[in-house]
């Protein structure tokens, strides 16, 4: 299969792949919507309230780490079903821990957000009253 050479073609075609991955989960997975909508909502928030180069930096890796999770949460789930279709306490327990790693990374990133929007939200606010 793979004699271990580099190629360019191969290389290519795993980024289509990469992208075809991403395209996919935002359209079959509903928490991948709600990612992108909290994403784009940063990004919106970061241009008009003119965020700090380090600030773009942690929204960003905050970003990518919700991402990445429900990513890894996603392929979790779908090899489990193929694995086990029927109820298995331990395939619920991974499904569980890695649900729970999307919690966690989505509050840390609702931390950062709060952190670095919450003062030049308010600062806003006194400006128009």
């Amino acid at each position: 299969m793979n004699s271990g050479k580099f190629s360019i073609r191969s290389r290519l075609r795993s980024f289509k792949f990469a992208f075809n991955g991403i395209w996919s989960f935002i359209k079959e997975e509903p928490n991948a919507r709600i990612h992108l909508f909290s994403a784009v909502v940063a990004i919106f928030l970061g241009t008009i309230l003119r965020i700090t180069l380090l600030e773009w930096s942690l929204i960003a890796i905050v970003a990518g780490m919700v991402f990445v999770a429900e990513l890894i949460n996603s392929s979790l789930e779908k090899i489990s079903d193929i694995i086990a279709p029927e109820w298995n306490e331990k395939i619920k327990k991974a499904k569980d821990y890695s649900a729970a790693a999307v919690l966690i990374s989505a509050i840390i990133s609702l931390v950062v957000g709060i952190i670095i929007f919450l003062p030049g939200i308010l600062n806003l606010f006194r400006l128009t009253n």
